[in-house]
């Protein structure tokens, strides 16, 4: 499932990507204010739908899953803080390489390599970075002159996270592991 928006000039603004078991709609359900992104299948789903009272309800009755809520919608925050800083104070070349570096660590294959497949397309991670497509392709043909990706089909490798890592930490003026 994909998390997005579209702005008032029809620009794509991607939030996320939901993996397999995932939920969505909370944040409407907590506060009943209307759904501030859509989400759209990619893939063939299967949808449970649940009403905003027995969501309520079950926040209530059930502290493990009033938890769960809370910690995901801390890590949503989380998430999207790391993204306006991003935003705010990095270039799209870093920008590029910190949303590689996201999709890489939900794809590891080894300890230091992933494999992202299918691969987002250019103008798709163009719309996670707040870019356009061309900046993209420019910074992934670079980085594969570089070494550290190859685009092999529909996948996207990643061969070398650990470097990938510490040009991102660099960027954001972070200090390495």
């Amino acid at each position: 499932m994909r998390v997005h928006y579209f702005g008032y000039s029809g620009d794509e603004v991607i939030l996320c990507d939901l993996p397999q078991g995932e939920i969505f709609g909370e944040l409407t359900a907590i506060d009943g204010q209307p759904r501030s992104a859509a989400v759209v299948a990619r893939s063939d789903s299967l949808l449970a739908v649940m009403s905003n009272q027995a969501f309520q309800q079950l926040i209530c009755e059930s502290p493990v899953f009033c938890m769960a809520i809370m910690q995901r919608l801390a890590g949503q925050i989380r998430r999207l803080t790391e993204r306006v800083f991003d935003f705010s104070t990095l270039a799209v070349r870093n920008r590029i390489h910190a949303e590689l570096l996201r999709l890489a660590r939900q794809n590891m294959d080894s300890p230091n390599t992933a494999i992202i497949n299918p691969a987002p397309t250019h103008a798709e991670l163009a719309c996670f970075v707040s870019t356009h497509r061309e900046a993209v392709t420019r910074e992934l043909s670079e980085l594969a002159r570089n070494g550290l990706i190859q685009r092999t089909g529909h996948e996207l490798r990643v061969l070398d996270i650990e470097r990938l890592r510490k040009m991102v930490d660099t960027a954001r003026g972070s200090i390495g592991d």
